[in-house]
């Protein structure tokens, strides 16, 4: 081919083979489009660029790239050349047929990588080429941590700066996971169902006061509820209901004059009435002509020596003839009464006595006498749970409870004074409220439990303790802290074999 027909070749854009008889297509008679860009012509494989003189720039060929130029599509051997399109023209004639429009492209795979072409880039090494050294690292600054070796992983960069690891999401942010069903509650389904949260409590009425009143007047539409005063009643007296397991066994000791005997029949009084199913007795161990039996029932006929003598005390019934009782409950042993047969009572025949009574009597309440140094007397300090020391709001009448105490530390009995209550008794009403009340801070200064009881004219002297309601309110809340005090200290377990001192 001559020169004009490679002139013509490349005019009209032909890069096909050099055959002499193609003829390229000149498309339907129009106008003339302007020719492409002539393609670059690609060296040969084996071709290889001096080392020292650049590439000369043909006018066939274009010049050489620069190595931050990126390669274009058109050099890429993988990647085919994309078929030339012509652009839309207005048609010359009906008779010509509209170019179909081209096909959306779906292709998604994403582009090949470039392949530099051979012959291009930096020569390869030579026998004699090393491998550069790395710049020397500058000492890191002071308070920053050095770098790490050549080759070697460097530490993690702290969070929130680019290349760090993401934190993870902190999980006590989210509550478990609604999908993962929770294990099934233990137990039976019986015990699940709880009756106070599916039938409405009951509110209590009120007992006294303008509430009670309220309350009856609406016919019981308005219930204000209990008072505080109330709540304070009924929770001394859930504490006297308390569980008791074996006997129970409480001392009263005090001067005489001081209402011992007195407070004797109303604590007996007080638990005769709130645990009715114990039975409750009260004891008259005074040696002094005690009167406990007129106090509590003054037809009680039985004594310590017919007690102790009758061999055929087989039930309950056969003990009941021998004691007395009150309205309220509470029975009583009572002492010698008459001074034409004076017996005297010893250790022996109170011991043997007593025994009897305990198969059927739960809590006995002992009025003791007041002289501590008697046999009697030793003889029950020996089984005692508790003790009541009585005194007087007076100065005499303290002096001699202090002395008891002091008597009962030096005995070693220890244990029974923390079990000790001392009740000041206000037995004729004269009382300074002033000296009550340094008297009571010192009682209460060594740890023991003090209780002031007002006077109440229901507890005469003389007069017959029945029921614990004729008490003023006042006096029967005093005797209900002293019976709770003493409840405090109820066995849990069976008392047979323990040690009371």
């Amino acid at each position: 081919m001559t020169d004009r027909d490679d002139a013509l070749r490349r005019e009209l854009g032909w890069t096909g083979s050099e055959e002499t008889d193609y003829e390229p297509d000149t498309g339907p008679t129009g106008p003339r489009i302007p020719p492409p860009p002539p393609a670059s012509r690609r060296p040969p494989v084996d071709y290889l660029p001096p080392r020292d003189n650049p590439r000369p720039a043909t006018p066939d060929q274009p010049p050489p790239r620069v190595a931050d130029e990126a390669p274009s599509s058109t050099d890429s051997d993988d990647t085919p050349p994309e078929p030339m399109r012509e652009p839309d023209r207005p048609r010359t004639s009906f008779r010509e047929p509209q170019a179909p429009a081209p096909p959306p492209s779906h292709d998604i795979r994403p582009p090949a990588p470039q392949r530099p072409e051979p012959g291009w880039g930096p020569p390869p090494p030579g026998p004699n080429w090393q491998q550069p050294r790395p710049p020397a690292l500058a000492p890191p600054p002071p308070g920053q941590p050095a770098p790490p070796p050549p080759g070697q992983p460097g530490p993690p960069p702290p969070p929130g700066q680019p290349g760090a690891a993401p934190r993870p999401w902190p999980a006590a942010a989210y509550g478990p996971d609604a999908r993962i069903s929770a294990p099934p509650p233990s137990g039976s389904y019986a015990d699940r169902i709880r009756v106070n949260d599916l039938v409405p409590a009951r509110r209590t009425p009120p007992q006294r006061g303008w509430r009670r009143l309220v309350y009856r007047a609406s016919f019981g539409a308005i219930n204000p509820g209990p008072s505080a005063d109330e709540l304070r009643q009924a929770e001394l007296e859930a504490k006297i209901r308390g569980a008791l397991r074996g006997h129970y066994k409480v001392g009263v000791m005090g001067k005489g004059g001081v209402g011992k005997t007195t407070v004797s029949a109303s604590i007996g009084s007080i638990f005769a009435e709130l645990r009715q199913d114990d039975r409750v007795v009260a004891i008259d161990a005074d040696t002094a002509f005690g009167k406990l039996g007129s106090r509590v029932d003054p037809k009680a006929q039985g004594s310590y020596w017919e007690l102790a003598s009758d061999q055929h005390l087989d039930s309950f019934a056969d003990v009941r003839t021998r004691v007395g009782n009150n309205a309220a409950g509470l029975f009583v042993l009572a002492g010698e009464a008459t001074p034409a047969r004076r017996r005297v009572l010893d250790p022996a025949i109170y011991r043997e006595a007593t025994s009897r009574l305990d198969r059927y009597f739960s809590i006995s309440v002992v009025d003791c006498s007041s002289t501590m140094d008697s046999p009697v007397t030793q003889e029950v300090l020996r089984d005692l749970d508790a003790l009541i020391v009585v005194s007087s709001p007076w100065v005499d009448g303290a002096a001699a409870a202090g002395q008891t105490m002091d008597w009962l530390a030096n005995r070693g009995l220890t244990g029974l004074l923390q079990r000790t209550v001392v009740v000041l008794n206000d037995s004729d009403g004269h009382a300074d409220k002033r000296t009550r009340s340094i008297l009571a801070q010192q009682f209460a200064g060594q740890g023991q439990a003090v209780v002031e009881v007002p006077f109440d004219g229901h507890l005469r002297p003389g007069g017959v303790i029945d029921r614990t309601t004729e008490m003023s309110q006042a006096t029967r809340r005093r005797f209900l802290e002293i019976a709770a005090i003493l409840a405090s200290h109820f066995p849990t377990h069976d008392d047979r074999i323990r040690d009371r001192g």
